[in-house]
Formats: structure tokens, sequence, C-alpha cells
């Protein structure tokens, strides 16, 4: 499996974002970008906060779980305790949520508000086991920090 450039990625995911204000058009391309730059994935995507649940966002990869409540599989515990969770085997996470019975492995990141609340979610599955290291943990929350520039000019937007 190839190594991600995240460097590279954080460039052009940032270029993309960079004047964006509306978050379904910035998760939309997002997650296409991750999708075609990270190798060995088969999901990516987000799940947006509404209420105590999240909501199936942009993605790409085959059909997924429409809403998880906050605190339910790997999304919702992300949600709840604002923390990446990676997950080395899905089928020894207690509680898993299998959307993709393909899916081996995942990795959510909780993106926040300028408040500190969470507004969505980034998740990565892959049909190998292990398949998210310290790498892709520090890539994807940069990548997530990226997103969170969205949400203030879009909340900035919304004041207008």
């Amino acid at each position: 499996m190839k190594e991600t450039n995240y460097t590279l990625l954080w460039d052009q995911l940032a270029s993309m974002l960079e004047d964006e204000t509306d978050e379904i058009a910035a998760m939309a391309n997002a997650s296409a970008l991750l999708c075609e730059a990270i190798d060995g994935l088969n999901w990516i995507g987000f799940y947006r906060r509404k209420g105590e649940e999240l909501i199936l966002g942009p993605f790409q990869g085959k059909p997924a779980c429409t809403r998880i409540a906050l605190g339910k599989g790997v999304c919702g515990t992300a949600a709840a305790s604002k923390k990446t969770i990676v997950v080395p085997d899905v089928h020894a996470f207690a509680g898993h949520i299998a959307c993709d019975s393909a899916s081996r492995s995942e990795i959510v990141v909780p993106i926040l508000d300028r408040t500190g609340n969470v507004r969505s979610v980034l998740d990565a599955d892959s049909p190998c086991q292990n398949r998210f290291s310290e790498q892709d943990r520090i890539g994807l929350e940069k990548a997530a920090a990226l997103m969170e520039t969205v949400y203030e000019k879009s909340t900035e937007e919304q004041l207008e």
C-alpha cells in the first residue's frame, strides 16, 4: 500500500476550500479528494451533527447508514468524546455499526465549530485490517481542521 503524501493533500484541500462557504459543497469535494488521495479505502465521507444524532453527509463509497445516535458505533462515540478514534479491527469494537460488511478497520475524526461543539465527523473505512497509522491520524486530523475553517466562514456568512 502506498504512503499518502499528506503535505500535498493538505495543500490541495486548503486551496479547494479557500473561498468556499457552503458546508455541503466543501464536504462533497473534500470526500472526493480524500478518496482519490488515500489508498486502501472502501468508504470515506462525513456525518453531520443534528441534535443528538449524526446524519449522513457527502461521501464516496457504497450506501451507508443514514443516521447514527451520539455515543453509538465508532462515529457516534468519536462525536460524543470529541476525540479521534482509530479502530484496527472493527469486529473487536463493541457496538460497531456495520454499514459495509467489507470494512475491517476505521478511523473517525470529529470536526468542531469555533465554540468546541462537534459539527460533523470525518469517517474513513478500509477493507484492510489495521489500515490506519499514526500518520493517517495526524493527516486526517489536519484535513478536519481545514474543514473547520469552512464552518467558521459559513457561520460568519449566516450572521451577515
